[in-house]
This record gives structure tokens, C-alpha cells and sequence, in this order.
């Protein structure tokens, strides 16, 4: 048996790369999957298919069930249509898992309106909107009495949670998305739901795109290859499980390596019990200033 016998599972951006391995092995763990990909470029233009339709084959191929959704993620009747054709096509959801997004990397200076826009609407709008209509639909089975565990994975990045120059919008939205993914583990924990994210790094063709990275990523014969994009997928898997024991937790994965990452925390402080002027500030949090 697989750790996902029976289940159904929407995987957002699953065309190519990360999400092209998770919707294989998801399937290879029994789920049944809604292959979902807009097929546009890195930066989010265009649409096609194609990547979609031959990750389904693939699926379909091996002995597993699949279906192709190419729904953008950040339409708001996209997104529903996306849940809908789950619960139409194998009978219900318990796995939702948002992966799709998009590159358009420029310093602060340099970025455009339609450039910030155009990343935070994939990324942050794209993990809330499926969300949403998914969470919508387990209130109503859980209403209904029909309760069992589900589970979103949502994506975030090393470049959002460690802050990468020349990344502000994508570095944004992917730090929301860890934040948006706490606040609906707290929410959807009435209904049986779990949220986790992860920051996977991997050798996919946005990462490549950023200057380097090619050359860091390159796989050497022979060796384990600790940058393909399927090293992530066994995680995401287990998050997606029935057995999963976290919520609202974010876990870095790269290779053979997953890391718990520590959230928000209060640190070092200075207090008294009047207002405090400028200069007495100035004094105050001297020590507490990094080099």
C-alpha cells in the first residue's frame, strides 16, 4: 500500500519540475491527481497544455489515475473550477497542494509595477485562492459529518524566508505564504486539516534562470544528485498524509537534508516603565545593534 492509497489530490504548477515529480509521486503512492498547469513561461506569459497533458499520460501510463486542469491559479473562478473538477471527476479532495508560481527578478530600483504585481499575484493570490475554495468544500463535508483528515502543502522559498537581493517581490510573497500557511493551520484545524509549507531547493528551470545557479546545480555522474527536483517530493507527500503530525510548520528540503524552520520569535529587548526619549533610545539599543 502507498501512503496515499485512495486519496485525491490537486497539485498546482505540476507541468514541470517540482511539481511534475510530486504529481508523480503522488500517484506512485496511490493518490489520484488533478494535474494543474497554466504551461506559461518563467515569468507567467503565455499558456500551453502540453507539460500537463504528458504528466497525466505519464501518470495514466504507469497504472495511476489523473486528470488535467490548466486553470490559472490566481483566477477566482479558476481556482473554484480546479476544486470542482476534483470532487466531479474522483468523488471528493483531500489534498491540496500549491506549487505554481512565476520569476520576474529585478532590484528594488528597477521593478516595475506590472512586475510586482504580475509575482505577488501568481505566488500569494495563487496559494489563496485554491485554498480558500478548498477549504470552503471541507467545511461543508465536515458539516455534513463527513470528517477525515486533509491537508494543503504550500510553497515558500530560501529566497522569501533568508531575504535574497534583487528578489523583493517574489521574496515577499513566498514569506506571506509561509505566514498565510500558519494562520490556516489555526483556522481549518476545526475541520481536520493541516497546513505546512516547505522551501525546497532544487534544479528546476526557475532556479536556473537566476545567475550561477547553473553551474552550483550540475549533477555529477555517478553521485547522488542532491538538486533533483524529485528529492522533494517524499516530503510534500508526507505532509499530504493522513499521518502527517505538523501544522502550520515550514520545513526547508533540499537533497537528503529537511531542516524545521524556526518562525518569528521575540529576541532581545530593552524595557522601563515611562516614555522613552530618542536619545535615551539611541543609548539603549546600542548593544543590541548587529555589525
Amino acid at each position: 500500500m502507498g501512503s496515499l492509497d485512495g486519496r485525491v489530490a490537486i497539485i498546482t504548477g505540476a507541468g514541470r519540475g517540482i511539481g511534475r515529480e510530486h504529481a508523480l509521486y503522488f500517484a506512485a503512492e496511490g493518490a489520484k491527481v488533478v494535474v494543474n498547469d497554466l504551461g506559461g513561461t518563467n515569468d507567467g506569459s503565455g499558456s500551453d497544455l502540453t507539460p500537463a497533458q504528458q504528466v497525466a499520460e505519464e501518470i495514466r501510463a504507469l497504472g495511476g489515475e489523473a486528470v488535467v486542469n490548466g486553470d490559472n491559479v490566481a483566477d477566482w473562478q479558476g481556482a473554484q473550477r480546479m476544486i470542482n473538477q476534483a470532487v466531479e471527476t474522483f468523488g471528493d479532495l483531500d489534498i491540496l497542494v500549491n506549487n505554481a508560481g512565476i520569476l520576474r527578478d529585478r532590484v528594488l530600483v528597477n521593478m516595475t509595477e506590472e512586475e510586482w504585481d504580475a509575482v505577488i499575484t501568481v505566488h500569494l493570490k495563487g496559494h489563496f485562492a485554491p485554498t480558500r475554495w478548498a477549504a470552503a468544500y471541507w467545511r461543508e463535508q465536515h458539516k455534513a459529518g463527513i470528517s477525515k483528515p486533509r491537508n494543503v502543502v504550500h510553497t515558500s522559498s530560501t529566497s522569501g524566508l533568508f531575504a535574497n537581493p534583487g528578489q523583493a517581490n517574489y521574496g515577499a510573497a513566498k514569506t506571506g505564504i509561509a505566514t498565510f500557511s500558519q494562520i490556516a493551520a489555526k483556522e481549518l484545524v476545526r475541520y481536520n486539516v493541516k497546513s505546512n509549507t516547505i522551501a525546497p531547493g532544487a534544479r528546476t528551470r526557475l532556479t536556473l534562470a537566476t545567475p550561477g545557479l547553473e553551474d552550483i546545480m550540475k549533477p555529477s555522474p555517478g553521485a547522488f544528485d542532491p538538486w533533483d527536483p524529485a528529492n522533494i517530493s517524499p516530503l510534500v507527500a508526507y505532509l499530504a498524509s493522513a499521518d502527517c503530525a505538523f501544522s502550520g510548520e515550514t520545513f526547508l528540503v533540499s537533497g537528503g537534508n529537511v531542516t524545521l524552520v524556526e518562525s518569528w520569535e521575540r529576541g532581545a529587548h530593552v524595557e522601563r516603565d515611562s516614555k522613552w526619549s530618542v536619545s535615551e533610545l539611541t543609548q539603549a539599543l546600542a548593544p543590541l545593534a548587529r555589525p
